[in-house]
Parts: C-alpha cells; sequence; structure tokens
C-alpha cells in the first residue's frame, strides 16, 4: 500500500517506512507503566527522550484500558490529558495521538492539540466519537474489540468487525485517508487467539486501510516466554519484526530505542530501505 497521510502538521508515506508511535501514559495504573510519567515533569522529560530516540507520533493516555481495570470519569480523564497535550505542543513538533474511547476527551485533547484519535473501541461504544473524528476531520486508529471472545471464524469475525467499524466511520463523515486499523492484540482475544491474529496480519492489510499494531510488553508475550512485564522488550521486537513482514506501518510501543531499531533492519529487509 502507497499512500500519503497527515497527522498533525506532518506527512507519513504509507508503504515507504514503518512508523513508531510512542507511548505516554499519564496513568497511575497501567499494566506496564503506571504512576511512571503522571507528572508533566516526568512527562515532558520522557516524551523529549522519546523524541530523541526517533519516535514519530506520541500516544498519549489517560486511563488505563488493561484487563478489569476500574474506568474513570470523563473530566478526570480530561484533567489527566489536557495539560499534558497543551506542554508537549508548546516544546516539541510531534504529532500527539489522544488514546480515549471517550468522545469529550478526545475534543477536548483535539482543542489543546491533538492531531488523532486512537480509539479502543473503534466507534462501538461511544456513538458521540465518530462525529467528533469527521467534525475536527482528525486522523483516527479504529481498534477491533468486542464485549467477548466467542468466535466462530476467528479472522474473518475481526475483519468483519473491523468493516463495521469503518462503516460507522465512512457515514459518518470521516475521510477513508483518515483511518488506520488495529486487530486490537490483547482486547477480546485469549493467548491462543492473540497468536493466531499475529500469524494472519497479512489478512487486515485487504481493507485497504494502514495497519498499527500494539503488542508491546502484552500479556502474550509474558505467557509465551513466562515473563514479567519488565522483561518483554525481546518479545515484543520480535512481534514488530513479525508485523513489519505482514504489511503493518505503524507500531505502538513503550521502548522505542529499541523497536525503532527493530524497524530500520526489518525495513531494510522487507521494504529494501
Amino acid at each position: 500500500m502507497k499512500r500519503k497521510m497527515k497527522i498533525g502538521n506532518k506527512i507519513f508515506d504509507i508503504g515507504s517506512r514503518t512508523y513508531v508511535m510512542g507511548i505516554l501514559n499519564v496513568t497511575p495504573d497501567s499494566f506496564s507503566d503506571g504512576g511512571k510519567f503522571n507528572s508533566l515533569d516526568k512527562a515532558v522529560y520522557h516524551a523529549g527522550e522519546m523524541i530523541k530516540n526517533g519516535v514519530d507520533i506520541i500516544d498519549v493516555g489517560g486511563e488505563s484500558t488493561r484487563p478489569n481495570c476500574t474506568p474513570i470519569d470523563k473530566n478526570e480523564e480530561i484533567d489527566r490529558v489536557m495539560p499534558i497535550i497543551e506542554i508537549l505542543k508548546r516544546e516539541f513538533d510531534i504529532p500527539i495521538s489522544i488514546d480515549t474511547y471517550k468522545s469529550k476527551v478526545a475534543e477536548c485533547s483535539i482543542k489543546a492539540g491533538a492531531d488523532m484519535i486512537n480509539d479502543v473501541w473503534g466507534f462501538k461504544r461511544d456513538s458521540n466519537m465518530v462525529k467528533i473524528a469527521a467534525k475536527y476531520e482528525t486522523p483516527c486508529c479504529i481498534m477491533h474489540n468486542r464485549n467477548n471472545n466467542e468466535y466462530k471464524n476467528l479472522i474473518q469475525d475481526v475483519l468483519y468487525d473491523l468493516r463495521e467499524s469503518i462503516d460507522i466511520a465512512i457515514n459518518n463523515g470521516v475521510k477513508k485517508e483518515n483511518i488506520i486499523i488495529d486487530p486490537g492484540i490483547g482486547f477480546a482475544k485469549n493467548y491462543k487467539q492473540n497468536l493466531e491474529v499475529m500469524n494472519k496480519l497479512e489478512s487486515l492489510t485487504e481493507l485497504g486501510y494502514p495497519v498499527l499494531l500494539g503488542t508491546s510488553r502484552k500479556s502474550m508475550i509474558g505467557n509465551a516466554l513466562n515473563l514479567p512485564v519488565s522483561e518483554r522488550v525481546e518479545g515484543t521486537l520480535a512481534t514488530t519484526a513479525i508485523g513489519i513482514l505482514k504489511g503493518c506501518d505503524f507500531i505502538r510501543v513503550h521502548d522505542v530505542l529499541e523497536n525503532k531499531r527493530a524497524c530500520l533492519i526489518s525495513d531494510a529487509i522487507v521494504r529494501g530501505r
């Protein structure tokens, strides 16, 4: 797939190389880095380090989406993310994504400077979210998710669910060139299902949109290697390389430097860079 995509004031040349989305969780309870960056000084420093290490987008999240987490009020989420987004836009020239499924959080974040919406419910949880994406002509990542992991045919069902989300987007005025899709590793899938989706990632490319892969430090890796969150870098790097081989255009990660290097060698082999 070859196309140009504008996120913020940056042009992303889809198909030419793999782009790195760095995770900046300003939460006390995220599964991997909860509490590490939920102050302005720490968040800004970490963002600066990610930029030095070659990140292309910074994804700011104010609510943990780990399994069995306690949802927070939209106003609390806004209070967490807005100051971070505002200061990042002042300090750095980098596209900012807001990781939320709440339309009010998304709109306030866009007004604060966010350039992209990353919705883990693919426009299916908050019916107003798609209207915000269309209103502001904001690029959006539509992730696969559902309320259970009961599938008749896993890959076909995932594709069907994603088509539903894409139809919601297009029918409500979101431009095709503003859509990225995400298979939702770790969401509504058990260990074996996550592995199967990873093995069939190339199936997502038939939908005709750039694919974002988010596996960083997730339980799939921990279960495969029997390792805690703090020791899953190498496993993440393996999934990054496999994702690129199977057509992914973006990777969403905690460890930017290591994954950037994995992208460079993978792109050299797969894309001839």
